[in-house]
């Protein structure tokens, strides 16, 4: 339903249009630069050897590629674009030997369906993985294809290696380069965190989220490869090392914060030279840097001296202390151990089930629609219920809704190209600029990705079929039922899509921030400590998962996403219990008294207790709040946290 604001004006509700507003984002102009090359030299090859469809279908496979090119680390790009290409071959040569099959086709790929949904619920990789399987299955069982049954899935892989080889041409020269850049920027949105600290809290917590995403960022690029490096003295280790130190840093900030006074502008100014230092690979210059260190007046204050002093050793140091090297998250399993693991969860997963059966219902009833209706390039209505119904990628709703202006922008561009060009040596430069622009609109949201996309899949196919102009409007409306199919059998068919608790995984957040309460004030021993600290860095990466499925919430029309936006500062107020907890356990570190046994256990009930409530209702119910008055304990703030916590989850009370 649309809002009527002042002045009388109709406007969509903010829940609609939200997805549809283009992002602030930088564009990324390598990926720019061989999007454009991947895609528009196989064309350009083809023509040259008078073999088009060959060079069109190694174009479509290069597109893949730029479609999975997402990551940072060179390691990460080999597995996000190699592992996809394996599926996508499977996948498009199980779809050619299904063409032209009627009803062996729709069993086909529904089977395909249920497999692609379940192995995208393991990971990043997999996901994509899945999603290439299935959408090359719909490739090659809705266009023709050339003979050889081999030469489609030759061809499209050809296309994605292209991509890699471009990708990685570049990793003698800047191997390892992405995960000291991962470091750095650590270490500047740190340096932001601590001058925002004493100052408004609507900035600091702004920067507290900034921090917790370069350290995700940072710690998934330099622990996936020391895995496999275990070398005491390599560039990796020290950059790990960088790494850890800076956790005490980022501890220390909260108790700045609760001081409520800024901290002196030469300590975020020592953090960003610090940065500097790792950027360039500089070591030495310690006394440098302490020279204008001002001293501590405070407990916080001698938090963060103590902590930026030595960060500032390790970072400087050509042979970090071995002391140093421990990861704050631990390694990841053993290869074997996670197949096995990944593996298991597929097969007894509820969730993965619930996906796989899913996407099969939506894809074989569109299978099942073209096949009893005479659609022209069928195969777009299951291309779009693929894009749309992938529930880790976003909202179902909303990429519905953004599917469907996506490829509206994306047929005019289109129609203006397949009308006013024949297909030859022009449609080199027109891909050159097309293929460009998919990863610099990727960045601004979906729906530009998909007006991108969209004109660059309908001049390959045309290559491939000369249907040309005619099929523009086609398209529209195969997008548009392929979007409808998805609302209805992907979205209101399933009640955990429309009518999810937006509190569940909230409540586990804060039932883990009561055991870490726990855990923060036990013993002092080095152990101990360390047990903390991973239990803190795990807490914040869950609270930022949690922060994204609200923000994806949102984005749901009512009651999902009213309901959303009323648990939002609930989200606001666990991360500021869990700052306060941190910030406690720093100022016993520099001298506070501890506080007793029977004050940690009542908070953490407390903490329990929400949970519990938060678990047994889709609404924000009233608890009451009973905490201990002692204002002159270490952890009084942490109890205004809690009680502040449990005032916001409380319904508002009717008048009279």
């Amino acid at each position: 339903m649309a809002e009527q604001r002042a002045g009388g004006r109709l406007t969509p509700p903010e829940w609609l249009t939200q997805g549809l507003r283009p992002q602030s984002a930088p564009v990324p102009w390598a990926a720019v630069v061989r999007a454009g090359i991947a895609m528009s030299a196989p064309l350009a090859v083809g023509f040259a050897v008078d073999e088009p469809t060959y060079g069109a279908l190694v174009s479509m496979g290069a597109l893949a590629g730029v479609i999975g090119d997402t990551a940072d680390a060179y390691r990460m790009r080999l597995l996000n674009i190699a592992v996809p290409q394996l599926f996508g071959a499977i996948g498009v040569t199980l779809g050619t030997l299904a063409y032209g099959h009627g009803w062996l086709a729709v069993g086909v790929l529904t089977f395909v369906a249920l497999v692609s949904g379940m192995i995208s619920t393991i990971g990043a990789v997999a996901s994509v993985s899945g999603l290439l399987l299935l959408l090359q299955a719909v490739v090659g069982a809705g266009l023709p294809m050339p003979d050889p049954w081999w030469t489609a899935p030759v061809l499209l892989t050809l296309g994605g290696l292209f991509v890699l080889v471009l990708t990685l041409i570049a990793w003698p020269l800047r191997g390892g380069v992405p995960e000291r850049d991962a470091v750095t920027d650590t270490y500047r949105a740190v340096a932001g965190l601590l001058e925002a600290a004493g100052r408004d809290t609507e900035t600091y917590d702004a920067s507290r989220q900034a921090v917790t995403q370069a350290l995700n960022t940072a710690y998934d690029l330099v622990l996936a490869r020391r895995a496999r490096d275990h070398g005491r003295r390599s560039p990796l280790v020290r950059l790990l090392a960088q790494l850890n130190v800076v956790v005490p840093l980022v501890e220390s900030a909260p108790a700045a914060h609760l001081r409520r006074r800024p901290l002196p502008p030469e300590i975020p100014a020592a953090v960003r030279e610090l940065a500097d230092a790792i950027a360039q690979s500089r070591t030495g210059g310690v006394s440098e840097l302490e020279l204008h260190l001002p001293e501590p007046t405070s407990q916080s204050g001698r938090a963060v001296d103590h902590a930026l002093r030595h960060a500032t050793a390790v970072v400087l140091s050509a042979d970090p202390d071995a002391g140093t090297l421990d990861d704050r998250l631990g390694r990841p399993a053993a290869l074997g151990a996670r197949v096995r693991r990944a593996t298991r969860n597929v097969l007894l997963s509820k969730a993965s089930w619930r996906y796989g059966l899913r996407l099969a219902l939506c894809i074989g009833l569109a299978q099942a629609l073209v096949s009893l209706i005479a659609v022209p390039r069928s195969y777009w209505v299951a291309l779009t219920v693929v894009f749309v119904l992938k529930p880790d990628f976003g909202s179902v709703f909303s990429r519905a809704v953004q599917r469907a202006f996506g490829t509206a922008l994306g047929l005019v561009v289109a129609a203006a190209v397949l009308a006013e060009l024949e297909r030859g040596w022009w449609d080199v430069p027109v891909m050159l600029v097309l293929a460009a622009l998919i990863p610099a609109f990727t960045a601004k949201g979906y729906a530009f990705q998909t007006a991108a996309i969209t004109p660059v899949i309908l001049l390959l196919s045309d290559i491939l079929n000369h249907q040309g102009f005619g099929l523009v409007l086609p398209r529209l409306y195969d997008s548009l039922i392929g979007c409808a199919i998805a609302l209805l059998a992907g979205y209101l068919l399933w009640p955990e899509s429309w009518n999810t608790r937006v509190g569940a995984r909230l409540a586990d957040t804060v039932a883990d921030t009561a055991g870490y309460v726990e855990c923060a004030f036990g013993p002092p021993d080095p152990l101990g400590e360390r047990q903390r600290q991973r239990l803190r860095r795990r807490l914040y990466r869950d609270l930022s998962v949690v922060r994204s499925e609200f923000q994806r919430a949102l984005t749901e029309p009512p009651p999902t996403g009213r309901r959303a936006a009323a648990w939002w500062p609930l989200v606001v107020a666990t991360e500021r219990i869990v700052d306060a907890t941190t910030a406690a356990r720093v100022r016993i570190n520099h001298g506070a008294q501890p506080p007793d046994e029977a004050e940690v256990a009542e908070v953490a009930q407390e903490l329990r207790e929400l949970a519990a409530g938060l678990r047994t209702s889709d609404t924000l119910v009233e608890v009451r709040t009973d905490l201990p008055r002692d204002d002159e304990s270490v952890l009084a703030p942490l109890r205004q946290e809690v009680a502040a916590a449990r005032a916001v989850a409380s319904p508002a009370r009717p008048r009279g």
